[in-house]
């Protein structure tokens, strides 16, 4: 039996101190990709944060090798004073990667590399911390709405790269509204919505 890179079990999460999702249960295996699906406000980002490790799960089990998640959020994660290059090099110091051309090459930055990023479009500054992933060397990219500011030719090469991933034996969770592609599983989050809690004893004097 294949052992999953990620396993989910009955895990609810929480946000601004009330469960917004409970029961969330699955395992994602190498080459695999899962899309989560969902309302704005459902708790797809909450779901994703709690995966990659940023807030604790309420209740529930969440089993991965250590430090195998690489997590891209809404924020671009670069320093605008620092070039393309540099930005990819600082990330690449971190996690150990010996060279930073592959990254530079597949989101089409080779050209920019010398650029400040503060001088970059909003779309060239998304393909920069979408090319952090690849020189995180992590098994699991947690993406929260990755083709922000991208145009159709980027969301292409994003999608390329993800696939190339899955090829290589990772797996990908993704929480997107657009369609990439990718021969995926789907997980609509609004499923795992709490059931209401009964108020019958609410003090109505704190109205």
């Amino acid at each position: 039996m294949t052992t999953p890179l990620l396993s989910l079990t009955d895990v609810a999460c929480t946000r601004g101190g009330l469960r917004i999702l409970e029961g969330v249960t699955f395992d994602l295996l190498a080459g695999e990709a899962l899309i989560l699906r969902g309302p704005n406000g459902s708790g797809k980002t909450t779901l994703l944060r709690t995966i990659a490790g940023l807030q604790p799960p309420e209740s529930g089990t969440i089993a991965a090798e250590p430090e195998c998640i690489a997590y891209a959020a809404h924020a671009d994660g670069i320093k605008s004073t620092l070039s393309v290059a540099e930005n990819l090099e600082f990330w690449a110091g971190l996690f150990g990667t010996a060279s930073i051309d592959e990254a530079l090459a597949a989101f089409d930055l080779a050209a920019l590399r010398s650029r400040r990023a503060q001088s970059l479009s909003a779309g060239q500054k998304r393909r920069l911390g979408l090319a952090r992933l690849l020189v995180t060397g992590r098994r699991i990219w947690a993406l929260d709405e990755p083709t922000v500011s991208l145009d159709q030719s980027a969301v292409s090469l994003f999608a390329e790269r993800v696939r190339r991933h899955l090829d290589d034996g990772g797996a990908a969770l993704v929480a997107t509204h657009i369609d990439l592609g990718l021969d995926a599983r789907t997980l609509d989050v609004s499923e795992f919505k709490p059931a209401r809690v009964a108020t019958g004893a609410f003090d109505e004097s704190f109205l």
